[in-house]
């Protein structure tokens, strides 16, 4: 009798949940909505089953996301494997050419495939494809001394579109094509940035593995603009591995990207908290 009275309170907060998730339904119809996922989200099989069907239920309501995935770790993992060894410069890989042809592999064959059954498993249509595929992102190379590593300046917006009119799911893998045909190694967020700001898209969710953007006392700050982002730099609080994110963040804005949120990607589904609840998740930026 108690466990019937548990799952009818259950289903009664469900449905209450559904209903007051209307509103937001109705704001996101149509809307492109690009996510950067990496970090937890793809730690293990239940955690991309979650992100994965909050994706599905954001096609199912007439948004059109768009993934771009890292997967640094497993990069690591198949260049150890291969005693390739792999430095890094201000958080960035320096890639030469043995290093992009691993990349290629891991980010366009193992890491992309996963994430593509994954939601197909759920009952989307998702297409992989890397920022090579019809010249999806063209780069030039990046500056300083990292080889093989690009720096978007062009995006063919028209092959997303088509695909995401066509009820698919476009899942990339950041890497690009030179203006003389070389391969680009594209860091995830770089990517995804670039990516939001072709589409002109109404969200970029960038997933990490923090709550978001913290002031001084630790506390997340959960509505921002840019000019208190560039105050909180200046004051050193904004620090680390977070200047890149902002900075994508702020570069996206300046293309017509309406806001871009950082969001934990641990909480399980921190997407869907944050389109269609009043509550949100995580940081949210404006220009």
């Amino acid at each position: 009798m108690e466990k019937s009275k548990a799952m009818e309170r259950d289903s009664i907060a469900t449905a209450r949940m559904l209903s007051e998730a209307l509103p937001f339904i109705r704001r996101y119809d149509g809307a492109v909505i690009v996510i950067k996922l990496g970090g937890h989200a793809m730690s293990s099989d239940q955690a991309m089953d979650s992100f994965a069907r909050d994706i599905v239920l954001m096609r199912q309501c007439n948004l059109h996301p768009v993934i771009v995935h890292g997967g640094g770790p497993m990069i690591n993992a198949m260049l150890e494997k291969l005693d390739i060894k792999s430095d890094f410069v201000n958080g960035k890989r320096v890639t030469d050419k043995a290093t992009v042809e691993v990349v290629e592999m891991v980010l366009s064959g193992a890491v992309n495939k996963r994430i593509v059954q994954a939601i197909n498993r759920q009952g989307g249509k998702a297409v992989g494809l890397s920022g090579k595929d019809a010249d999806l992102i063209v780069c030039t190379q990046a500056e300083g001394d990292l080889g093989l590593v690009g720096e978007p300046v062009g995006i063919n917006a028209g092959v997303i579109d088509t695909l995401s009119a066509g009820g698919f799911i476009p899942v990339i893998a950041p890497l690009g094509t030179g203006l003389d045909g070389e391969t680009f190694n594209i860091n995830g967020d770089t990517a995804a940035g670039a990516i939001a700001a072709g589409l002109k898209a109404d969200r970029l969710l960038l997933l990490t593995d923090v709550a978001g953007v913290k002031d001084k006392d630790g506390d997340v700050l959960t509505d921002l603009n840019a000019a208190q982002v560039h105050k909180l730099i200046e004051e050193g609080v904004i620090a680390g591995g977070m200047i890149p994110k902002v900075q994508t963040a702020l570069d996206a804005l300046k293309q017509g990207v309406r806001a871009v949120v950082i969001i934990d990607g641990r909480k399980p589904n921190a997407c869907l908290l944050e389109l269609f609840t009043t509550y949100g998740s995580g940081s949210m930026i404006r220009a």
